[in-house]
């Protein structure tokens, strides 16, 4: 084996070892990896840079936009608000959540789905009786299995799929054509979650319990004249079971209904004052037809989208400290408008326009960005903190937002155009209509995964270029020992070994090459393997690394390693024997 051939495969497994064991992120290290092989002369310059012209990687990157179009408009919290509702037990909350989790994933790419959904089931666990541990593993799980139902589901399939076609690009595929074997793996998959899920995941407090929010705030929000609650009962309003928030009275034309039953009618201006919590003020940003009290003029009547809420402590040096909020014209002032008042960690009662301030008192503000850094050094404020999750999101739009998708689907479906114009074509479209602003559509990029993608092509040139791919493709035929079928399981154990220590992206590219080697030499259709090769990638189960949703669920879910193996070892053995049944029968060698 030539000397490049070694140096490539030295640097493949020190990339892969420090992927496992280091804390340095995937993208730093596989773009340290390029820079070691181009320095080295083992890749020229335009090889090392192919990744950043991959069309796979554009089409990813694409899709993250318009992701954020619907994450700005609100048009996911529609659905988790419309669907998740009060399931009487374990299992039916399985149902509610997975399902649409699934469905969501194989149109949109899974992160951003299971991003949006933590938060959502953090707050709807408590309202459920259902701890937060049992339901978010399933939830990664199950976009995982739906991401496998389309090539838009996952950036693997993405690239994989942009490798295959610049490979050849006779061999491109269609949107759903992995659907005949994603749709029996998700069905399968989903089944085993809801079934045997609550028998297989711990017993435990999750990690949310640890860092509950004692402070009790009182929330003032007013019904917007117009909007969708106005006339409709505070049942129907869906404002009589809100998780950490108590519908205390409403004020209506200066009169106060201080006991509200569920059947009482909203009508616009009305002012609706809650005790909660934070996150509850987080949950009713999100409702349509709800807007903050109006306590006066404000510059806070536009571009609400780039605003967010804000944890400001009350100065004893503070010009409001004895005034009213309404009467000192708190809004104009600050250009923040005041949503919640907590005092010795009890809500404050009252109006909350009539609420005089007082040192100490902690203040939950809808504000925009600069205002945080005007007055975190503010004598009017001892500490200033941003709270999770942004402001209103656009609602009014969230049907334009999901239009825009649904026109990219069906352009990519119906073959009118690649998938990279359409979600090209998409993205514009989200940004020249307002669905997502370019400070957005940046912030929504997840700029770790695209550099992984890029760095990962280098590696996996490098080791083409350098005849290392050769070199491993014959060790894979000879343990396949010259069989199609044997090939195949061999490709999915590879895969799916890799994808448990290192990124599915990383695994999938690099190994790209060492497969296409391994099938030319075996003389059969490249389609199968490649089909494994996604699906191997996007199963990933066994580990938190082997899957960017499963490390994001991991630390609010409070899980230990072993919860993984528990749930996702039968869970991999399950999908395999799927996936490897079927391929065979719709790509046959």
């Amino acid at each position: 084996m030539p000397l490049d051939a070694w140096i490539s495969l030295a640097v493949m497994i020190a990339a892969f070892a420090m992927m496992a064991l280091s804390r340095l992120g995937p993208d730093i290290i596989l773009l340290g990896a390029v820079v070691v092989l181009l320095t080295l002369g083992i890749i020229e310059p335009d090889q090392a840079l192919a990744g950043f012209s991959s069309t796979g990687l554009f089409t990813v990157a694409f899709m993250y936009v318009l992701v954020t179009s619907i994450r700005e408009t609100g048009g996911m919290d529609l659905i988790i608000r419309h669907v998740l509702g009060r399931p009487r037990n374990e299992r039916g909350a399985l149902s509610r959540l997975l399902l649409p989790a699934a469905s969501l994933s194989g149109f949109i790419n899974n992160t951003p789905v299971v991003a949006t959904f933590i938060p959502a089931v953090l707050s709807w666990s408590r309202r459920v009786a259902v701890p937060s541990h049992r339901l978010l593993m399933p939830l990664s799980f199950a976009s995982i299995l739906g991401g496998t139902i389309t090539l838009f589901g996952t950036s693997t399939n993405l690239v994989v799929h942009g490798l295959l076609i610049d490979r050849d690009p006779s061999l491109a595929m269609g949107l759903f054509d992995i659907a005949w074997v994603g749709v029996p793996v998700a069905v399968v998959g989903l089944a085993y979650l809801i079934l045997l899920g609550p028998r297989l995941l711990p017993v435990r407090r999750g990690a949310e319990a640890a860092f509950e929010n004692p402070r009790e705030f009182t929330i003032e929000m007013e019904v917007a004249a117009g909007g969708p609650l106005v006339d409709r009962t505070v049942e129907e309003a869906g404002l009589r079971h809100l998780c950490e928030l108590f519908l205390v009275e409403i004020e209506r034309d200066g009169n106060v209904v201080s006991v509200v039953g569920p059947g009482e009618r909203l009508k616009g201006g009305d002012r609706l004052v809650f005790a909660g919590t934070s996150d509850g003020a987080v949950e009713l940003q999100q409702i349509r037809g709800l807007m903050p009290s109006r306590h006066g003029e404000s510059s806070l009547d536009k571009d609400f989208r780039e605003r967010r809420l804000v944890e400001a402590v009350v100065s004893d040096q503070c010009q409001f400290v004895g005034r009213r909020i309404r009467d000192g014209h708190f809004r104009t002032l600050y250009g923040a408008a005041v949503l919640a008042v907590c005092r010795g960690g009890e809500r404050v009662a009252g109006n909350l326009g009539q609420v005089r301030l007082q040192p100490a008192d902690v203040l939950l503000l809808e504000a925009r960005p600069p205002f945080i850094e005007r007055h975190r050094q503010s004598r009017d404020f001892l500490l200033i903190s941003q709270v999770n999750g942004a402001a209103r999101p656009a609602h009014e739009k969230a049907w334009l937002a999901w239009s825009i998708l649904g026109g990219v689907v069906a352009l990519a479906a119906l073959g009118v155009m690649s998938l990279m114009n359409a979600a090209m074509l998409g993205a514009v479209l989200a940004l020249a209509s307002g669905c997502c602003s370019v400070g957005a559509a940046k912030r929504g990029l997840d700029t770790q995964v695209l550099m992984t993608i890029a760095a990962s092509f280098g590696l996996g040139a490098a080791l083409e270029q350098s005849g290392a791919a050769a070199v491993l493709a014959e060790v894979v035929l000879g343990l396949a020992g010259g069989s199609p079928w044997a090939l195949l399981v061999a490709v999915y154990v590879l895969v799916s070994l890799l994808t448990a220590v290192v990124t599915n992206n990383a695994a999938a590219v690099i190994t790209f090459p060492i497969v296409m080697t391994a099938v030319d030499r075996l003389g059969v259709d490249p389609m199968p393997y490649v089909v494994a090769m996604m699906f191997a990638a996007s199963a990933s189960f066994l580990t938190p690394i082997g899957y960017q949703t499963n490390l994001m669920v991991h630390g609010p879910g409070g899980y230990r390693f072993v919860d993984y193996l528990r749930l996702g070892a039968p869970l991999n053995l399950l999908t395999a024997g799927v996936v490897l049944g079927l391929i065979p029968l719709f790509w046959p060698w």
